[in-house]
């Protein structure tokens, strides 16, 4: 009976291959589909799978978790430079076999009843791959073309849901999840990676309760264990947002108990002391066990999260020393966790700028968070924002510590000062210490390390393996300097001031170059000597650097940080090392107003102070009327508009109504903003109508009524010298001034005038070519060295500062140029700018003379450009821009809003040819200047 069955057996086995071999396999029939689905089942779909899995496992292995936010319910390569996962050759292999396979079944077994598998599979593949776009289309067709089959419809519809929130297009993602919901109930099995889709959609929307629902229902129905462990974790997460802290513990002691990896059951075990503690009502003991977790070996990687669970103890304590002293230990220990390093710097930063007032340290603080958390870290912008603002308070504590270390230097006697130099900037002497202290303490002298036994095994003595080592490095890293944070390729604004400061005081490590060093060292010294203010007037200046410093500083603490008691302080500082100072009302009224809400008496006092020395100053009409300086602006806006009139009838040479119009202005608006302009052209007109003895009358009343005016007055007593020195020939007319007439001689070596106006010139009181040129003198900023008096950066060792990244505009340059101009961009084509271009004419008339400056105007479709130039170097135009813009609100006959003031090199400037264009080197220079 057996032999037949076996004989039976083989018989038909022979009739089926014979049958197999004669049917084409592109025949749709019974057997053709039958033997398609079987290899299409064992062969691709099963193995397909598992490779799959697999590298799912390696994916959650490799994954870098991030415990402080909600984790990720599943796993999907993400574009974060610290969440990112490393796709070795291996993982990317095995997914182009998985769509090899899944193409074979499309192309091969297309009778089988695989093919709606394969097209998920080729989904999944692009997912993982990082292609969404591709994934979605895949997605898309499978649930379109496969709609009947609830099962395949239901994951195709899952995981395109899952490519389009990693598109971030979290609308039709939304509306893709409303159709997986709708299907659920279709469905008896396979629902865990729905309902987790769910709540990792309703995670990103941040609706927390719904998201522990889903989850709640995935993990019941799900069979994987690596789900049975993370999607718990995070629903551990869910509740302790919730303030559901028993379900919250229930859950992370599930996790505790479970094969979680051990970071997760790290972080579970920490979770668990916060909450044990919130239960308790009792922060002392979670402390205790928190530092006892630093006992134990296995928790050596995790040091820096406790420190910084520590240093939050302390933080919600109040505790702000203690908090911030176990910040700096998460951050000193953060070696591999840049993301955890970068969120102790934010600590650090926020308690130093919210809590302890130090916006110095603070800046310093937000520099190193910004260039060490993921740039989509939510809030990235708010904190490089405030590390920008801050810039500003650093540069003038800066500036007030090389002021003050300069007049330091300055004050020594000469002897002193000399000694002082030399020891700043004694090069210092390479020190070879061959001792090394090795084996427990036993201390072992090399002569030569390279000459120690078996030297030819030393590593350092095997030429090859440095060669190799040397290559290797610069692949990676490039040519690199042996500096302090060589890793980084482009420092920040306070590693480069350390670096410029250190190059003063080089300690040169290399004998070779030690003669080079002490050569240099004359030539430092002398540099530095010309910047110490060593005359009166010299001692004055620096004086006015710190004064201007002080105030700007308690400016911006008071108006732009809100920091009043912090302000006062500055404040209060200025008045003690300068009771005298240029800043005196404005420093007593802001004192007025900072001790308005903390102290009456101190508030009283500088208020009667303003009242009693400066009653006719802006202050004091604002503290009788504080509607005064809403008035002010009407009235401003008024004079200017009355000023554009009259200057309109002064270009048309209609110079007795400007003397009239003139006269009506002074006399209903006594005092006002220009009335140093207003009887300028008053003047002017009368010299157009009058003899010279009538102009010199007005001008010598300009100069007795407004002798501090730096606008007019340095104009005014040029035209005075100029007639005094050739009066006998203004005498010989009977109008001092007259328009050049080509039919007549010229006037005493009149030459062409070099300030460009409008079809006609200013005056006819031109002068002879100036034999020199009044040179530009460049602002040069001294070196630091910090004194114990000032602020400085206390952190310089430890943290490694990064800086902080500026947008590029690849269009405009920052190379050198030998021609700069000076713009002025009024953005309103209907406004008349012929006034305005009048101001700078005698700006440049009263204080560069003799420099050939012109200022000319360029019409965009939207803008006016007053330019004014030629500056030979970046130097003098920014030396230029430093004293023209004190004065821009006088010269300007414009509201304020419609201008702005800048300058620009002529290869940048020739690229200016419309508003956008305009618009995007504003932007460049604010970010380089």
């Amino acid at each position: 009976m057996n032999n037949y069955a076996k004989l039976s057996a083989k018989i038909i086995f022979s009739c089926l291959s014979i049958a197999i071999i004669g049917c084409s396999t592109q025949k749709d029939n019974a057997t053709n589909r039958s033997l398609q689905n079987l290899s299409a089942r064992y062969n691709y779909i099963y193995n397909s799978n598992v490779l799959l899995t697999t590298y799912q496992d390696d994916l959650s292995q490799t994954y870098k978790d991030n415990y402080d936010n909600f984790l990720a319910v599943y796993i999907a390569p993400e574009t974060s430079d610290y969440l990112n996962i490393s796709t070795t050759p291996s993982n990317v292999k095995s997914l182009d076999e998985i769509t090899q396979k899944a193409q074979t079944i499309i192309s091969e077994k297309n009778f089988s009843n695989y093919i709606d598998e394969a097209y998920i599979l080729l989904g999944k593949t692009n997912f993982y791959k990082g292609n969404y776009f591709t994934a979605v289309e895949y997605f898309d067709y499978t649930a379109k073309t496969y709609r009947s089959n609830k099962n395949v419809f239901l994951s195709a519809m899952t995981w395109k849901a899952r490519s389009l929130m990693q598109l971030n297009n979290y609308e039709k993602a939304e509306l893709t999840l409303d159709t997986v919901k709708a299907t659920l109930d279709s469905v008896k099995s396979e629902k865990a990676e729905p309902l987790a889709t769910l709540a990792q959609m309703n995670i990103y929307q941040q609706d927390y309760k719904g998201a522990t629902s889903y989850l709640e229902q995935a993990i019941k129905e799900t069979n994987k264990i690596q789900s049975r462990t993370r999607w718990p974790y995070i629903l551990a997460q869910l509740y302790e947002y919730n303030k559901e802290y028993d379900a919250s513990l229930r859950n992370y002691t599930k996790v505790e108990n479970s094969n979680a990896p051990f970071e997760m059951y790290f972080n579970a075990k920490l979770s668990k002391i916060r909450i044990n503690d919130i239960l308790n009502s009792q922060t002392s003991n979670r402390k205790q066990q928190l530092l006892k977790l630093l006992k134990d070996d296995k928790n050596f990687d995790y040091t820096d999260q406790i420190y910084y669970e520590v240093a939050e103890d302390y933080f919600s304590d109040k505790e702000y020393k203690k908090a911030e002293e176990y910040y700096k230990l998460s951050a000193q220990k953060s070696i591999t966790n840049q993301y955890q390093k970068g969120l102790s710097y934010l600590k650090l930063a926020d308690l130093n700028f919210k809590n302890l007032s130090n916006y110095v340290n603070a800046k310093l603080y937000y520099d190193s968070a910004v260039t060490t958390l993921p740039k989509n870290y939510q809030g990235y912008e708010g904190i490089l924002k405030k590390a920008e603002n801050l810039e500003y308070l650093t540069k003038r504590y800066q500036l007030i510590a090389d002021e003050d270390t300069l007049q330091f230097i300055a004050h020594l006697p000469e002897q002193a000062r000399e000694k002082k130099l030399n020891e700043l900037f004694e090069p210092k002497k390479e020190v070879n210490n061959t001792t090394k202290t090795i084996d427990n303490g036993k201390v072992v002298k090399f002569d030569d390390p390279t000459k120690t036994q078996n030297s030819d095994k030393f590593y350092f003595s095997n030429t090859n393996a440095i060669s190799r080592g040397f290559t290797d490095f610069k692949k990676r890293w490039g040519n690199r300097s042996l500096e302090d944070n060589w890793r980084q390729s482009v420092k920040s604004s306070a590693q480069v001031n350390q670096q410029n400061q250190s190059a003063i005081i080089d300690n040169s490590n290399n004998s070779t170059n030690m003669l080079a060093a002490n050569a240099d060292k004359e030539s430092r010294i002398k540099e530095y000597t010309a910047l110490l203010p060593l005359t009166a007037d010299q001692m004055v200046k620096s004086d006015q650097k710190i004064i201007d410093a002080y105030f700007e500083i308690a400016g911006f603490y008071q108006q732009v940080l809100q920091d009043e008691e912090e302000a006062a302080k500055v404040y209060e500082e200025l008045l003690s090392r300068y009771p005298q100072n240029n800043h005196l009302e404005a420093v007593y009224y802001s004192l007025y107003l900072v001790y308005a809400k903390t102290d009456q008496a101190k508030s009283d006092l500088y208020k009667n102070k303003v009242l009693a020395i400066y009653p006719n100053s802006v202050y004091a009409k604002t503290i009788v009327d504080p509607n005064f300086s809403a008035k002010q602006n009407a009235l401003d806006l008024e004079i200017n508009k009355i000023y554009n009139t009259i200057f309109d009838r002064y270009e048309q040479k209609d110079f007795p109504t400007v003397i009239a119009a003139v006269n009506e202005t002074n006399q209903r608006f006594p005092g006002n903003s220009l009335q140093a302009q207003y009887d300028y052209l008053k003047a002017i007109a009368i010299g157009r109508t009058q003899n010279v003895d009538s102009l010199l009358i007005a001008f010598n009343t300009i100069i007795t009524k407004y002798p501090d005016d730096k606008l007019i007055n340095p104009l005014v007593l040029d035209h005075i010298n100029y007639i005094q020195a050739n009066l006998p020939a203004f005498k010989a007319r009977k109008i001092a001034l007259i328009d050049f007439d080509p039919t007549e001689p010229r006037f005493i070596s009149q030459r062409e005038n070099t300030v460009v106006v409008v079809n006609k010139p200013e005056t006819t009181l031109t002068k002879p070519e100036p034999e020199v040129i009044k040179p530009i003198t460049p602002v040069t900023t001294p070196v630091a060295i910090t004194t114990p008096s000032v602020p400085v950066n206390t952190k310089s060792q430890e943290i490694k500062n990064e800086p902080t990244v500026k947008p590029v505009d690849n269009l405009f340059s920052k190379a050198e140029s030998n021609i700069y101009y000076y713009v002025v961009s009024v953005n309103d084509m209907s406004l008349s700018v012929s006034s305005s271009r009048f101001g700078i004419g005698q700006f440049n008339r009263g204080n560069y003379a003799g420099t050939a400056l012109k200022h000319q105007l360029l019409e965009l479709d939207e803008d006016q450009l007053i330019f004014v130039g030629t500056f030979a170097s970046l130097d003098e135009v920014k030396t230029y821009a430093e004293s023209i813009t004190p004065q821009l609100t006088k010269i300007m006959k414009v509201p304020a809003t419609t201008y702005k003031g800048f300058y620009i090199s002529k290869e940048n400037f020739d690229k200016i040819k419309n508003r956008e264009l305009l618009n995007r080197y504003i932007e460049f220079f604010k970010n380089n200047q």
